[in-house]
């Protein structure tokens, strides 16, 4: 079988060599861990502790707030010391539950399953809900909701997302390697909900130690499926991954379930092995440090709640003065303001560079020269140049019409353009401006 892809894409520099070949290291926090209510797409989670409580690692401390919503665990045992606004990585400003951790991460008991295949397929997705699970490829979208469609029967596809196109990020990496038979179970438990469906393991090939650890691992399993795609950005990309593996096109109106598809995160993926299996909720997760400035770039199993300088602090600190912090990769992650906010379930990476490129591209853009470039790499088809014309001018109407809706923020525009005009943060300025009027008009 031939590499699978999808039309256009770029080719950035990947940077996986600062930290693919460190194992994981586990990191235990010190002092307080902050958790904000908002982890997740939908609904914040509402706090069921008080100011004083005592709680176990492991403790539900936040409920779900509604249908698209997803609990929070305490990550350490400690005492609630405050519940109030705490600024998160975006600068916002989230409702957060402080707790101050004693040091001795006492847990609650979990309640195993001897046999999973005895478990019913509401039992399963109670499991998943009840341990907090989200997807922890960025988005957040709570996990039991995105398992239970109108129509399981029409479920072709169930597809891990290991590509980790993300330059400089090789957390997914490091869980392929290191925690492949949590994955290949995980996968295992979300196909036992669908029958007809099959499952699919898509790896870039630049990861050949973990096509071939997959391959084994699956040689026996009739409904899984190892899946090479080309390396190339924005190969994770939910649409693109789909099309890649289908050959099914979705655009902003659809789901995947349209398509008969379902996208998983390898972490959202292990994080369902440990909840219906061992009943674990998400505590910690796997976390890249990384970038020229860092003193040493390496992957961390890390509890959710740490500050973001704790983090750095255990890969040695700055090695050098960074221009640039990102939260995230340089593609699509955000721009920080400072370390001292804490990680959630999504967060990814630490990226920290010594040179600030996007300013110094900034800097030289000219007028577009309409190479076409832009088009050429744009995965969804659609012309950025001219969309960013529309954003410069307000011109709301002229967006929606040339599709500016179905841009999925990747950067592939910005990146490839020999103007380095800023193509693709003017087309989500506009995007988020027509987004706010629709809903302000229903």
């Amino acid at each position: 079988m031939g590499l699978m892809t999808f039309k256009g894409g770029v080719h950035p520099f990947e940077g996986k060599d600062l930290s693919k070949d460190k194992p994981i290291r586990e990191l235990l926090p010190k002092g307080e861990l902050v958790y904000p209510l908002s982890q997740h797409i939908g609904a914040p989670a509402t706090p069921i502790v008080a100011v004083g409580d005592s709680v176990l690692k492991g403790q539900k401390i936040a409920e779900a707030g509604g249908f698209v919503s997803a609990p929070i665990h305490a990550s350490v045992s400690g005492t609630v010391k405050k519940i109030e606004p705490r600024r998160v990585p975006t600068g916002d400003m989230v409702n957060s539950i402080v707790i101050e951790s004693d040091g001795e991460f006492k847990e609650v008991e979990y309640q195993a399953v001897e046999d999973v295949s005895a478990l019913s397929k509401e039992e399963i997705i109670n499991r998943i809900k009840e341990a907090g699970v989200v997807g922890m490829g960025g988005a957040g979208f709570p996990t039991h909701v995105k398992l239970s469609p109108k129509e399981p029967e029409k479920i072709d596809y169930i597809i891990a997302n290991c590509a980790e196109c993300e330059p400089y990020l090789t957390s997914d990496y490091r869980i392929m390697l290191d925690h492949t038979e949590e994955l290949v179970e995980g996968m295992r438990i979300i196909l036992s909900m669908f029958e007809h469906a099959k499952g699919v393991f898509a790896v870039e090939n630049n990861k050949p130690d973990c096509i071939a650890k997959l391959l084994e691992l699956t040689k026996d399993e009739p409904r899984m499926e190892v899946v090479p795609l080309m390396t190339k950005y924005p190969q994770g990309g939910e649409r693109q991954l789909i099309y890649a593996v289908t050959k099914r096109a979705i655009n902003s109106k659809m789901l995947p379930a349209d398509a008969g598809c379902i996208v998983d995160n390898v972490a959202t993926m292990v994080a369902v092995y440990h909840a219906v299996k061992e009943g674990k909720p998400v505590t910690s997760r796997i976390f890249t440090v990384t970038g020229d400035a860092v003193e040493d770039p390496g992957n961390f199993e890390f509890l959710i709640g740490t500050s973001f300088q704790e983090l750095l602090d255990a890969a040695g600190g700055f090695k050098e003065q960074p221009e640039k912090i990102i939260s995230g990769g340089p593609m699509m992650g955000f721009s920080m303001f400072g370390l001292d906010v804490p990680t959630t379930k999504t967060t990814s990476a630490l990226l920290c560079m010594t040179k600030d490129e996007v300013a110094e591209a900034d800097a030289d853009a000219t007028a577009c020269i309409n190479c076409g470039r832009c088009v050429e790499a744009c995965p969804e088809q659609i012309v950025p140049s001219r969309l960013s014309k529309f954003s410069e001018h307000g011109d709301m109407a002229g967006f929606e019409k040339w599709h500016g809706l179905e841009c999925v923020e990747c950067g592939s525009c910005s990146f490839i353009c020999p103007a380095k005009r800023p193509l693709a943060q003017l087309i989500k300025t506009m995007k988020k401006q027509v987004l706010a009027e629709k809903k302000k008009n229903k």
